[in-house]
């Protein structure tokens, strides 16, 4: 058998379930690499391993105890298999900073919704993985741990904000972390670190029971080394709560799991390497490449290639940043601790204080305008395929400009043209790690390229990436072990 740490999250939980390993055993390989590792890509900002093991105790008296009365089919799907969760996100008893200085003592006393789906699926929770100052940023450098740097070329950030979770699933330590996505968190990381990063449709992954959905531009899920992966984990994720403001359309009885499975059978995919949200972006010609590439293996595949129009102009964007800077506006941060911030995030909370009721209000009728937009110039398409990003992982502290705050978003905007239309018009999104590109110095670093589809159509996403997938091969990639 492989390596525990080269297994995908579907084969360690069958390799658990089937008494070739013991979570015990799989939890102390994941914490021994969590340890080496992890501080050289700045994957976790805290480990618990008294928790880990614990839990993985209890994984191994369930399956002993199921073998014995003949009822391992009726176990959740991923005992045994390691998830730590994102720092934004509450674990009950586990100290979460969310990347801040002025959270320091924050213990929440409750799980999130996804957290309690997590644990009942039979994952084990190793640790909080870093994240950057409230998950604002497109690159994970908070203050209070080190920055996440791809294993690829460990000069590069890993991105943001899921930016520790991915450094933690390239560098495999864990087949699959959780993540969040407001603007491209899940996909900007997915592509700086060769991973599979799909955020899902608004209202298919509930904020419930404690949290609510806000404008509706983040969503819960996943970062994997497979589409398969990404698929069963969004079965897991996908249930509704009580009094949930958003809702996905009814998928029917098939799971994501089985769409891996389907033939996505011939679709139009429209093409788009103009930038959207900054239209000054300068695209590196290997992410242009990367979509080629991509379309090509598409009509290989019998889908019908076409040329996509930009959906808006970039300055009809502007919803977005009064959205996202009254988000930034609404985190609890104490008053005498405003001052511990960084200058990005007190720069946005300043923008968040000067928008009027009045403006926030037009903010939210512009997005959903847009929305209608986005759908009218894409109606004749299933899916539309972009770089992730313009450029190549960005070296860490290229984007960062404490000294001009309103400069360092907009450099921000230009590095990510095109992952934040997807949360502002809830449609699903998925970056899938395509390609490598040499370096001049030697080695290589990953290149995604982003499929957005239908509102509701995620399912539709992951067979094309999974066939993708088949084609590629990308999970047989391997990132060099930091040191």
């Amino acid at each position: 058998m492989s390596e525990i740490h080269e297994l995908s999250a579907l084969d360690l939980a069958a390799a658990v379930r089937e008494g070739e390993l013991s979570a015990a055993e799989v939890t102390a390989h994941t914490l021994e690499r969590a340890e080496r590792l992890g501080p050289g890509v700045g994957a976790f900002v805290t480990l618990t391993p008294e928790l880990a093991r614990t839990q993985a105790a209890d994984v191994d008296a369930t399956l002993a105890a199921a073998r014995r009365s003949g009822t391992l089919a009726e176990l959740p799907p991923f005992l045994g298999v390691p998830c730590p969760v994102k720092d934004l996100t509450m674990v009950a008893g586990v100290p979460m900073r969310a990347g801040s200085a002025a959270l320091e003592g924050l213990v929440p006393p409750v799980d999130d919704g996804v957290v309690t789906l997590l644990r009942a699926a039979g994952t084990v929770m190793v640790g909080k993985t870093s994240t950057p100052e409230l998950g604002l940023p497109a690159y994970t450098e908070p203050e209070v741990a080190p920055p996440a740097r791809t294993p690829w070329d460990l000069s590069r950030s890993a991105g943001g904000s899921s930016g520790g979770a991915a450094a933690a699933v390239a560098s495999r330590i864990v087949p699959v972390a959780h993540g969040n996505d407001g603007g491209g968190s899940l996909r900007i990381p997915a592509s700086a670190c060769g991973l599979v990063g799909h955020k899902p449709s608004r209202g298919l992954v509930s904020w419930g029971p404690h949290a609510v959905d806000g404008a509706g531009l983040t969503a819960h899920g996943v970062l994997t080394r497979t589409v398969r992966d990404t698929a069963a984990f969004l079965d897991v994720l996908a249930r509704p709560w009580p009094g949930d403001t958003f809702h996905a359309p009814p998928r029917g009885d098939a799971t994501f799991r089985q769409a891996c499975e389907r033939a996505p059978g011939r679709l139009r995919v429209g093409v788009l390497t103009r930038p959207v949200v900054a239209e000054d972006a300068a695209v590196d010609p290997a992410c242009t490449a990367a979509v080629t590439r991509t379309a090509r293996l598409l009509a290989d595949l019998g889908m019908d290639v076409v040329e996509a129009s930009v959906p808006f102009p970039s300055a009809d964007w502007e919803p977005f940043m009064a959205l996202w800077s009254v988000g930034a506006l609404q985190a609890p941060v104490p008053a005498a601790a405003e001052h511990l911030l960084r200058p990005l995030t007190r720069w946005l909370r300043d923008l968040g204080r000067r928008t009027t009721g009045l403006e926030y209000a037009q903010a939210l009728a512009d997005a959903q305008r847009l929305t209608r937009r986005a759908a009218e110039a894409w109606d004749d398409l299933d899916l539309v395929l972009t770089p992730t990003l313009a450029a190549l992982p960005a070296p860490v502290g290229s984007l960062r400009d404490d000294a001009d705050p309103a400069a360092d978003f907009a450099a921000q905007t230009r590095y990510t043209p095109w992952t934040s239309v997807a949360n502002l018009t809830g449609r699903p999104s998925i970056s899938l790690p395509v390609d490598l590109a040499p370096q001049p110095g030697g080695g290589q670093v990953p290149v995604g390229v982003m499929l957005t589809g239908r509102w509701g159509g995620d399912a539709t996403l992951l067979s094309v990436g999974s066939a993708l997938e088949e084609v590629v091969r990308w999970a047989d990639r391997v990132a060099p072990e930091p040191s």
